[in-house]
């Protein structure tokens, strides 16, 4: 029997054409999707069973253990949410309203700069619709969408035939990148690569916004003028441009001023809008569910006489100033992805994962909760890299509990 079209959780771009032959309740065919949309579909390799202390139990004394230990803990910590719905996410805070917790996500290190200057309404940003059928030049700026959301490509960015590019990526579509090195993407764009040097995206803008004001550019690292004058003319005859922002961008900026100057400088003459490549598929959502109920979009901390927030409540440095006793870790592996000496600090403190699948912070847990698979043994909602709410369908049935019941539960037991 074919199931479709449902929704795929597999990355922020949340796909929305997928179909799937269901055999005896098991998914044994997913068509459309990408290699990371099959394999996060077809569900996990390594489930993750219910674990105290290393051993088997029943979800019931899981989510008991779980429960006793964020109530005796002085300064829990929340952690992780992208791979959760917008429904668990909402518990989630509320859980640390309740227990006077920290609560961050993988934003506090990646793109939440960029989502914040969003929702703030400092930089312009449009759906990956308005890219589909209007955009007539697309910059993959740190980004390699080719490998990282495979789709992108060809489903928004580049290949399309919109309403208004109906000659498509051939004659209406210029495409740029700007890296450090030459990408699958980058290959993609010929000549319209611009190499740069590791932590020289600040420069660069720099050199671009000289080019755009009609003065000759230069840049350290001695790209030829020309070539970023030629990029300068390319943006200014642009009708309707966007950049894809991507990790490469961020992690080389120590601040937004000079993107926020260069998107500022480009709008005089253009339209031009930038979306940020979000990895996992909800953690957009999660920093639009925070920034509802507090005005922030990650390091907050729920304490008892007010809400506050900043860098010192972020994860990396509430782990390193050794402040945290206990940690919930739900929808991410965080042991995985943090800094080394971060990782091994937070490895020694008493954690609880409520994950499908088995992973590294699984490992290290002392409570481990095998949760359905969200878009696939669960529906709910979730946010698109674009900022579009998608809704999400269940696709098979499952005796596990989804994140959100077992938040409830958690809650029920404090």
């Amino acid at each position: 029997m074919y199931k479709g079209p449902f929704v795929c959780t597999g990355c922020a771009l949340l796909c929305d054409d997928i179909a799937a032959e269901i055999q005896d309740n098991r998914i044994i065919r997913v068509d459309t999707a990408c290699r990371k949309g099959v394999s996060r579909i077809k569900g996990c390799s390594s489930p993750m069973s219910c674990m105290v202390n290393g051993k088997a139990v029943d979800i019931d004394t899981a989510i008991k253990e779980a429960a006793m230990i964020l109530k005796s803990s002085k300064h829990p910590l929340i952690f992780g949410h992208g791979n959760c719905t917008l429904e668990t996410q909402k518990k989630t805070i509320e859980l640390a309203r309740k227990i006077y917790a920290h609560i961050d996500d993988t934003s506090s290190f990646c793109q939440g700069p960029l989502i914040e200057a969003i929702l703030n309404e400092k930089l312009p940003t449009c759906t990956l619709e308005e890219v589909r059928h209007k955009a007539d030049v697309v910059i993959f700026w740190g980004a390699d969408p080719s490998n990282s959301h495979p789709r992108h490509l060809s489903m928004y960015s580049y290949f399309p035939r919109g309403k208004e590019r109906q000659r498509g990526w051939e004659e209406d579509r210029t495409a740029i990148t700007i890296d450090i090195r030459k990408s699958d993407t980058a290959a993609l764009c010929g000549d319209k690569f611009y190499e740069i040097p590791i932590n020289g995206d600040s420069e660069f803008i720099n050199a671009l916004f000289s080019a755009l004001s009609n003065k000759v550019p230069k840049t350290s690292f001695n790209m030829d003028p020309k070539k970023i004058l030629e990029l300068a003319n390319i943006l200014k005859k642009s009708d309707f441009g966007v950049i894809f922002a991507g990790l490469g961008m961020v992690y080389s900026l120590d601040s937004l001023e000079p993107l926020l100057r260069l998107i500022n400088k480009l709008n005089e003459t253009s339209k031009f809008y930038l979306i940020p490549m979000v990895g996992q598929y909800n953690m957009r959502g999660f920093d639009h569910t925070l920034f509802k109920e507090t005005g922030y979009i990650n390091r907050v901390y729920f304490g008892r006489e007010k809400i506050e927030h900043g860098p010192q409540h972020s994860i990396i440095e509430l782990i390193n100033n050794n402040v945290v006793d206990a940690a919930l870790i739900i929808g991410s592996d965080p042991l995985a992805s943090l800094p080394g000496e971060i990782a091994k600090k937070l490895a020694n403190v008493p954690l609880i994962t409520i994950d499908p699948c088995n992973n590294l912070t699984s490992q290290r847990s002392k409570v481990t909760i095998s949760s359905a698979l969200s878009g696939v043994e669960c529906a709910g909602t979730a946010i698109r890299m674009d900022g579009v709410e998608v809704t999400l369908k269940q696709i098979i049935e499952t005796d596990r509990f989804s994140d959100e019941q077992i938040i409830k539960q958690i809650m029920g037991k404090i």
